[in-house]
């Protein structure tokens, strides 16, 4: 596939451009919580579909899944430096450092698209299950998982060679896919059933089934290994629970926004993020202990903002936005976590800083 670097002149244009008008979010207030809206990154060449963001800390690298293609930003220098192209409908970009390859979830082509990091050209596609969406690299057997939404199943490849490994039936549809590899355990939201399934990744069989409730319509999903818990963005019940993986138990929750898809947690700050596009928010949250999450701070992003990744190493966070379109005279709100119908050419990153002093 054809790489896409942009010319020079461009990237400065880009660089110094304003602020997108209507939608452009205000950055919240110091005294209300730790994190500030630090900058915009414009992409107006890209289109105005995303689902999932990826941040490779070391090689300064954010990778933004944007249709049939992925941006690829440079996160010390916010300018984008080039794209994966020619992929369909691709949903999330995993990406193996010590491999140099990157792995992008085709979820029109049943397929995954196998990037080399350094030229951003496709190597080869291995074929998955039925509308493959979240995408992981497992490093201690070294192998990809896809999580199959139509087919409500994973797929799994060995990421050297690309040779299909298991497919492992869930009877749900999975969302988001984690592993504690010290554990030799993936956890796996089931969307359509409230439940997480958890994965022996030797024998790449269920071994467990827990249900959320009450919260329901798991979709993101964050870990904290030291801990050993998960953060669930739960869509169904606008809440973001903590459960205890060593037990299956829902410990602590607190409310979110509406339109909840993506989640994350920095264990630098034992801080828990939930984003929704419906209202245009970040929940963040404190794991003040293993059983106890406090609200520290509702972020104001941008309306349709649902997906969002985390740098560790700076602990910025990232979500993807678009302007919209003002509805006309007489015309019903938008509802639900996308803000409507989307101007075309105001693609663009929200980059949201952290300010220890404040937290």
């Amino acid at each position: 596939m054809k790489t896409s670097v942009l010319p020079l002149a461009l990237l400065l244009s880009l660089a110094a451009a304003p602020l997108f008008g209507a939608d452009a979010p205000a950055a919240t207030p110091a005294a209300s919580g730790p994190y500030k809206l630090l900058k915009e990154i414009p992409i107006p060449t890209g289109g105005t579909g995303w689902d999932y963001l990826t941040v490779d800390s070391e090689a300064h690298r954010l990778y933004v899944t944007n249709g049939s293609s992925v941006i690829a930003i440079d996160t010390e220098k916010d300018t984008v430096v080039g794209q994966v192209d020619g992929l369909s409908g691709v949903h999330g970009f995993a990406v193996a450092p010590k491999l140099g390859r990157g792995f992008a979830s085709n979820g029109r082509g049943n397929n995954v698209s196998v990037v080399d990091l350094k030229t951003l050209k496709t190597l080869s596609t291995v074929a998955t299950g039925q509308n493959p969406d979240w995408i992981l690299h497992e490093p201690s057997q070294n192998e990809i998982y896809t999580c199959n939404g139509n087919s409500k199943d994973l797929s799994v490849f060995n990421a050297d060679t690309g040779k299909a490994v298991a497919t492992i039936p869930l009877g749900g549809k999975p969302e988001t896919a984690l592993a504690d590899s010290s554990l030799g355990r993936l956890f796996v939201n089931l969307e359509d059933t409230d439940e997480i399934a958890v994965v022996d990744i030797k024998t790449h069989t269920v071994v467990a089934r827990w249900p959320i409730a009450p919260h329901a319509g798991a979709t993101g999903m964050a870990i904290d290994l030291a801990h050993k818990r998960l953060f669930l963005g739960a869509a169904g019940s606008n809440s973001m629970p903590m459960i205890d993986y060593t037990t299956g138990k829902v410990v602590a929750s607190v409310p979110t926004g509406t339109g909840v898809d993506a989640t994350a947690f920095d264990p630098g700050t034992q801080l828990a993020f939930s984003s929704g596009g419906g209202v245009g928010t970040v929940t963040v949250a404190h794991e003040d202990a293993p059983d106890k999450l406090t609200v520290v701070q509702t972020l104001t992003t941008a309306r349709g903002s649902r997906t969002m990744t985390l740098d560790l190493t700076t602990h910025k966070i990232y979500l993807a936005a678009v302007s919209y379109a003002t509805p006309a005279v007489g015309a019903a709100p938008a509802r639900g976590r996308r803000g409507g119908a989307p101007v075309a050419g105001s693609f663009h990153v929200l980059v949201y800083g952290y300010d220890a002093a404040k937290k």
